[in-house]
Parts: structure tokens; C-alpha cells; sequence
């Protein structure tokens, strides 16, 4: 693991929380998280069972075109799940913060996440 999987988190965010590490975790039940960190990502997207993913016929300049996850029991669009690699490699190329909850207010595990373009 040559490559830093990391990169600093861009754009003004006075409300989130910003977390660096797998190990760190939401100061207060419903904080509004923020991360660029491959793992922090992916260990809340396994802990929710969730496949990275993309709408099928979105791809842009060949990568993914709109970046999702697959949460089970949850059946929306027919995505396509697609590699973490791919995932990881078009969300550092377009420089996406990962905005996201661990909890709701009252306790109950959170699904919310978004992806920040901060330049745009």
C-alpha cells in the first residue's frame, strides 16, 4: 500500500465532521460526516452490505459515469455493481468528498451518504 488513500477533504464544510481513519467515529448520534479515505468508505458500505456501483450506460470517458452503492433490500434502479477499484478510481480522479451518517438522531444505523463535487 504504496499510494496514500487519503487525500485532503476540499470545499467549506463547517458542518461535518471530518474523519481520516476507519477508527474514528461520529462525535454525537446524526453528525454529518465527511471523508475522502478509501477505508473509512468502505467499511461503512460493508457494515451496511452495501456494493459500490453505477447506473448502467452512465459511463463517462470510459469510468463509471454516477458513483452509487447497492444497499440490499433496497431495489431502485437496476445498478451495476462494479469493482472498488473502478469506484476508488473515478471518485479520486473527480476529487469527491464522501459526505455521510453512522447513525440517525435516535441511534438506528444511517444509509444517508452523498458525493460532493467541492469544485463544481
Amino acid at each position: 500500500m504504496g499510494e496514500s488513500q487519503h487525500r485532503p477533504v476540499q470545499g467549506e464544510h463547517r458542518y461535518e465532521q471530518e474523519v481520516t481513519s476507519p477508527g474514528e467515529h461520529e462525535e454525537r448520534q446524526g453528525r454529518s460526516l465527511v471523508t475522502t479515505d478509501h477505508e473509512v468508505i468502505r467499511q461503512w458500505a460493508d457494515e451496511r452490505g452495501a456494493e459500490p456501483s453505477t447506473v448502467p450506460g452512465s459511463d463517462y470517458g470510459g469510468r463509471p459515469g454516477r458513483l452509487l452503492f447497492d444497499f440490499p433490500g433496497y431495489g431502485g434502479e437496476n445498478l451495476e455493481h462494479i469493482s472498488w477499484d473502478d469506484w476508488f478510481a473515478t471518485f479520486d480522479e473527480r476529487e469527491l468528498n464522501f459526505l455521510y451518517q453512522e447513525h440517525k438522531k435516535d441511534g438506528s444505523q444511517s444509509n444517508f451518504f452523498q458525493l460532493e463535487n467541492p469544485g463544481r
